[in-house]
Formats: structure tokens, sequence, C-alpha cells
């Protein structure tokens, strides 16, 4: 399906409700691009087109001009079944991801048969000067390898971050707690000896005392390390 006929379906698809309630949601993004597609039907939407060879027309046409179009690009690449093809799309996508919606969105399949050759990738979106390109690094690291992969080089490597942004350091904290929750003993140290900024350091430790996967007794010690 051709870019034009693309966003006429999704023109077609507004709910004006949604809309106002998504551009609360993402204040970043200017509410004037925000057509109002529900989630549902742009995940519908992209399993219908994603094998359409017009649809590269779509992908390879960017910037896009509305948040939506950005949603439906993140969902046609999280179907790509083709590893080496889904990093190309991938690439050629994070550079215009503007806000963290669809930068979380963006979670391709075929990644989890492949950790071994997106580890690379990951250590260099990380490595980014992007925002987004970061947060989906350490998205990737904390989707991919906190289970039989895990290595306490990679908490390591996340540990090292540094940045003035939000939305890098809140998925720091994210992968901290989600780490805590997986591979508590191995990641517990870094909390232990703060190698994390005192802001990130404190939300970790906030929201893995939300989590029901971590025990009580954890989670009286984790509050007794937060930074005063």
């Amino acid at each position: 399906m051709k870019k034009d006929d693309i966003l006429a379906r999704l023109l077609r698809l507004q709910d004006k409700n949604y809309r106002d309630f998504q551009a609360k949601l993402i204040p970043a993004v200017d509410s004037e691009t925000i057509i109002g597609v529900r989630t549902p039907e742009l995940r519908k939407f992209a399993k219908e087109i994603c094998k359409d060879p017009d649809t590269t027309d779509f992908l390879f046409t960017l910037p896009h001009k509305y948040f939506d179009e950005n949603q439906l690009h993140a969902f046609i690449i999280s179907e790509e079944k083709d590893f080496e093809k889904c990093i190309s799309l991938t690439e050629k996508f994070l550079p215009f991801v503007n806000n963290w919606a669809t930068c979380d969105q963006l979670s391709p399949k075929i990644f989890k048969k492949h950790h071994s050759e997106l580890l690379p990738h990951i250590k260099n979106w990380i490595s980014s000067d992007k925002t987004y390109t970061i947060r989906f690094g350490i998205g990737m690291m904390m989707q991919h390898f906190l289970d039989d992969d895990f290595s306490d080089e990679y908490p390591a490597i996340i540990s090292k971050i540094r940045s003035d942004e939000y939305y890098v350091n809140m998925m720091i904290a994210w992968y901290f707690a989600t780490a805590l929750a997986k591979q508590y003993d191995a990641v517990l140290p870094f909390i232990e000896q703060k190698l994390l900024d005192n802001w990130t350091h404190n939300k970790s430790i906030q929201k893995s005392v939300e989590s029901y996967r971590i025990t009580s007794e954890q989670k009286a010690y984790l509050k007794s390390l937060k930074v005063k």
C-alpha cells in the first residue's frame, strides 16, 4: 500500500476522543500531528500491509508528518521476519523517533531468535547521541538479556550511561528495576555501590519496590539504600 493510501486509511480510522487523550500523555508531540488511531487498529493495519511490497514506499519516506504514521511504522518493523532486513529498517527509522511511545512500541519479534547478532547493535544504540535511540537500546537490553542470556557485563554497560534526558534516565531506572526482579543477586551490587546517578538510583528503587516480583524483605533493604 502506497504512503498516500496509508495516510488516507489512518484518517478514516480517526477517533477524536482518543486523539485528545493521547495528546495529554505525549506532551512532547505536537497535538496537531496526532490523528488519534487506537493501538489495536494500528497493529491490525500493520499486519495487513507488512508483506505488501508497496509498503516500502511508506517505510522509506521519512520523516513522517503524523505521530500515528510513526506508530504504524514501528508496528510494521516489529512484524518483519528477516533479521538483517529488520535491523536495516530499524536503524533507518530510529533517528526519526521523537517520543517515548513510538520508541517503546518498536519491538521486533525476530530479535528474540538472534541475540548474538543483536547485541552489537544494542551497544551501538546506547552509544548514540539521540535520546530515543539510547532509550530503545536500553529497552532491547532489558527485553532480551535479563533471562537465559544474562551476563553481569550488561547492567555494567547500562550503569555507565549518563544523560540529562528524562526519557533516557527513566528507561535506565526501568531496566534496573526489572533486572532486580529477574537477577536480584547479580544486580544488587550496582545499587549498593551507588553506580547510577542519584535520581536514577532512587527511581530504580522506587520502581523496584512497586513490583510484585520483589519480596517484602528485598523491598525493605532497597528502601534503606535510597540516597537522601
